[in-house]
């Protein structure tokens, strides 16, 4: 029986164990070495020199393996063991059937010391060597040994290794391990190999480099991560947790509170009766009493208004809005602001009566008007009327000019953070 015969019968089995990371259920394979069913015949025990004495209970051991009797072959091998005087080839045999035994019975840290002892020998071909690493960061890792685990994912790629469930061990042994910042390397490095190659990137690698992110309080690396979550697996409590936490990315202008309420309302975002209450109230602040009416009617629809204690004052915002929106068609119609509009030296009143009109229902009059605007100049915050101008053709389902425009947003201060959020939304949605 030659080496490389013993270990290409050697079976591995896959358990599939999972682990809680912040919230984040990811799933791993690990291996463990199972059994090995070969014949150790006399004449191969004379041939490798192994005395009968240590021969014949390693033979019956693996008869026993071969019904599953797992620990009765521990016995057996522990017969072989307690000869005294071994050789070097002798204990390499005795330490590949104790690994193999003891792992069928479950008793990883005796399969770990025995399948170290192989490894350490020497003696095993290169192919069958780096299956048994293979074995030992698996069992390392789901012993939480996580450091040992590293060090052998590490051997194993060094001997020429390129298994991607090791990969995978090695990246979750890094992060259980508190190592972050090698876990965003390591992660990264998979997920732009992935994109290189035409691949999307899995999910959990996704959550695992936001995780990472997270621990080393990397807001920008986190939203960086979370928009390509957005964008392969868009899930609304991710818009949700991406939205807050940019907010609270350092230099994120409050102006912009209205423009996250934007984004949450298009991504089902807005619930609570204090949402609803508080956008509406922010649009008839800034001058746009149209979408503070659809905002309190959907409010209204949902139920999210118009119940409790607060119902009078929800009622009186919801008929406040009314009164606007009919005193605002009215100078509309009359055309009176529109020449204000025209005639001041800015191009802002363009814009806020352009985006009044395209929540009013009338995007193909509001949106030209809004283009004239930014085109006019003189605009107090030129990257806000670009970002307002892609969420209007959004809106009213110019899908590829929005993204166009918004691609063009610039800004330090949370306007350009917005417009790519907004144009993962669009493209979500697919492009018109």
């Amino acid at each position: 029986m030659t080496k490389a015969d013993f270990f290409q019968r050697t079976l591995q089995r896959v358990l599939q164990c999972v682990f809680q990371h912040s919230g984040t259920t990811i799933a791993i394979a690990t291996f463990t070495v199972a059994a090995s069913f070969f014949i150790l015949s006399s004449a191969d025990v004379q041939a490798q020199g192994v005395r009968p004495e240590i021969g014949k209970p390693l033979q019956a051991a693996q008869e026993l393996m071969r019904a599953s009797k797992f620990k009765e072959a521990l016995a057996r091998v522990r017969e072989a063991e307690a000869v005294s005087g071994r050789s070097a080839q002798e204990n390499y045999l005795i330490d590949s059937m104790r690994g193999s035994a003891a792992s069928g019975a479950g008793d990883n840290t005796t399969a770990m010391r025995s399948f170290e002892a192989v490894v350490a020998s020497g003696k095993a071909p290169a192919s069958s060597q780096l299956k048994m690493i293979e074995a030992l960061v698996g069992l390392h890792y789901g012993a939480r040994d996580y450091p040992t685990a590293i060090q052998w994912a590490n051997r194993y790629f060094r001997d020429g290794g390129s298994g991607g469930q090791v990969r995978t061990l090695l990246i979750q042994s890094y992060f259980q391990s508190g190592d972050f910042a090698n876990t965003a390397k390591e992660s990264l490095a998979d997920i732009q190999a992935d994109q290189k190659a035409g691949r999307t990137p899995s999910e959990e690698k996704l959550q695992l480099l936001a995780n990472a992110y997270l621990r080393q309080k990397n807001t920008t690396g986190y939203i960086s991560t979370i928009e390509k979550l957005l964008n392969y697996y868009p899930k609304k409590s991710l818009w949700a947790d991406v939205v807050s936490r940019l907010q609270n990315k350092p230099g994120f202008a409050d102006r912009l509170s209205l423009d996250v309420y934007r984004l949450k309302f298009a991504t089902g975002n807005l619930s609570t009766s204090g949402d609803y209450m508080e956008m509406a109230q922010l649009a008839l602040q800034a001058g746009f009493p149209s979408e503070a009416k659809k905002i309190v009617d959907e409010g209204y629809t949902t139920g999210a208004l118009g119940k409790g204690s607060e119902a009078d004052r929800q009622k009186r915002l919801r008929d406040l809005t009314e009164k606007q929106v009919a005193e605002n068609q009215k100078v509309i119609s009359s055309g009176k602001e529109e020449a204000e509009a025209n005639a001041a030296r800015t191009g802002d009143a363009l814009v806020t009566l352009g985006y009044n009109l395209v929540t009013g229902g009338q995007a193909a009059k509001g949106i030209p008007m809004i283009e004239a605007g930014i085109k006019k100049g003189n605009l107090k915050r030129p990257e806000d009327a670009k970002l307002l101008l892609g969420i209007a053709q959004i809106q009213a389902g110019q899908k590829a000019k929005g993204m166009q425009t918004l691609k063009d947003v610039k800004g330090t201060d949370g306007t350009n953070d917005l417009a790519n959020l907004w144009v993962i939304f669009a493209q979500r949605q697919g492009a018109a």
